[in-house]
């Protein structure tokens, strides 16, 4: 099978899986037009989806995913939990500021996914991307590296945990 068309296949399920959780599914016509919409998303979109062939086995990524999925909700409590705390301490003990990121990741569709990690994990937000030095900006409520310029030290803290699992995933 062609990789677009493996693709559009998998944006077609996908879609089709999204519109029947969001649907009650309590006639045909719902199922008809959810079918129809996702035909319709997977021939004008679906060839996005799968650029390149994998290396790794399809399981292998998977099980790679379920493995970032499980260390952003961590990620994320724990970054809850100390914004939370930030906000309801008296003296309010932020450090706020802009620091620079270094990512291995390659492929756009890893690094969005990257970014977008850090966007929804609160107290860190992607300002900007530097795809050709393959630098990320993000504005850090509490920076806690004893040095910002360090970029390493940045990188190690913020980016670090969930790159090698994305790597694994898209690359």
């Amino acid at each position: 099978m062609k990789i677009k068309t493996r693709s559009r296949l998998i944006v077609f399920l996908l879609s089709a899986l999204v519109w029947f959780a969001l649907t009650s599914m309590k006639n045909w016509q719902e199922v008809f037009v959810g079918l129809l919409l996702s035909l319709l998303v997977s021939l004008i979109a679906g060839q996005f989806l799968i650029t390149t062939e994998k290396t790794k086995h399809l399981f292998l990524r998977s099980l790679a995913f379920a493995k970032y999925l499980f260390r952003f909700i961590w990620e994320m409590i724990k970054a809850n939990f100390h914004v939370a705390y930030i906000v309801l301490h008296p003296n309010l003990p932020i450090k706020p500021g802009i620091v620079k990121v270094k990512t291995k990741l390659t492929k756009d569709s890893a690094r969005t996914v990257l970014c977008n990690s850090i966007t929804l994990t609160p107290g860190t937000m992607t300002v900007d991307i530097n795809p050709d030095k393959n630098e990320i900006y993000i504005h850090w409520i509490d920076i806690v590296t004893k040095d910002y310029h360090n970029i390493d030290e940045n990188t190690a803290t913020i980016s670090a945990k969930f790159e090698k699992l994305l790597k694994e995933v898209f690359e």
